[in-house]
């Protein structure tokens, strides 16, 4: 089925970094946008990081899409999240069911929304490969534009059973979880600056954009969305959106260097 793609791009994600900080928001996200990050990522989960982002992006929405969650099992609470949500962000492009929750309950009114041209896109997603099979079932209801999901180097379980499907659907895919969790796993230890030169013509400089750009080059995918407190972070992580994508042979460079 063919598909409206978000991407492919390099997002920015919020858990777990400024929370309700709203100068350390700031920085953050002026760092993506002069890069030229249009997505970010945020949930009612995370604090008071809607609040902070909405005020870090207040007056700058113009091409930029957010893409938040209803996190709660009450449909009467999912609309008040998302009112505030209105608030925020003035609108919601993509308004994703979080962690599966009450996903059957939430869809009648999300897609009225839809329908009223107040939300562009409905999404689900869960982080976890215990929760696959159920979202398998939401994703063939085909009631959802969007999946989240988590994919790296090091986690591939999304990769053999849920882009597959979202690509038959033509549901467009968000990858959390990029650099391997909270922490970035992955990026401890890196490879040497010598280990990378295969890689600089693809636009690569860190080992972090390694992990990136290998996740970017899987086709199915349309936006990876890091997260950072770092706004110099912030800007390294957007620097390989765009070509030359990895070919089969980069990608499997960048396992063998991670270890996999």
């Amino acid at each position: 089925m063919e598909r409206r793609r978000l991407g492919p791009i390099v997002g920015l994600g919020t858990y777990a970094t400024f929370e309700g900080d709203a100068v350390l928001a700031r920085a953050v996200v002026d760092s993506a946008l002069e890069a030229g990050t249009t997505a970010f990522d945020s949930s009612p989960m995370y604090g008071g990081a809607e609040a902070a982002l909405g005020q870090a992006l207040d007056g700058r929405r113009g091409e930029t899409t957010v893409a938040t969650k209803i996190w709660t099992p009450n449909p009467a609470d999912g609309r008040r999240q998302y009112e505030a949500q209105r608030r925020f962000f003035g609108r919601v492009e993509i308004e994703q069911v979080h962690n599966l929750v009450a996903w059957e309950e939430h869809l009648p009114w999300l897609e009225a929304e839809r329908e009223a041209g107040r939300i562009d896109r409905i999404g689900v997603t869960h982080w976890s490969a215990g929760s696959f099979a159920e979202l398998e079932r939401a994703l063939r209801s085909s009631r959802f534009d969007t999946v989240q999901l988590p994919l790296s180097v090091g986690e591939r379980e999304a990769e053999q059973r849920l882009l597959p499907l979202a690509e038959e659907l033509g549901v467009a895919v968000i990858v959390m979880r990029p650099l391997g969790g909270t922490g970035a796993p992955l990026l401890r230890p890196s490879p040497s600056g010598a280990d990378l030169t295969p890689l600089r013509e693809f636009g690569v400089e860190t080992w972090a954009q390694a992990l990136l750009k290998w996740v970017l080059s899987d086709r199915r995918v349309d936006v990876v969305i890091p997260a950072t407190s770092r706004p110099e972070r912030a800007t390294e992580n957007a620097g390989v959106s765009s070509e030359p994508w990895f070919g089969p042979d980069e990608r499997a460079y960048v396992e063998r260097l991670a270890g996999f």
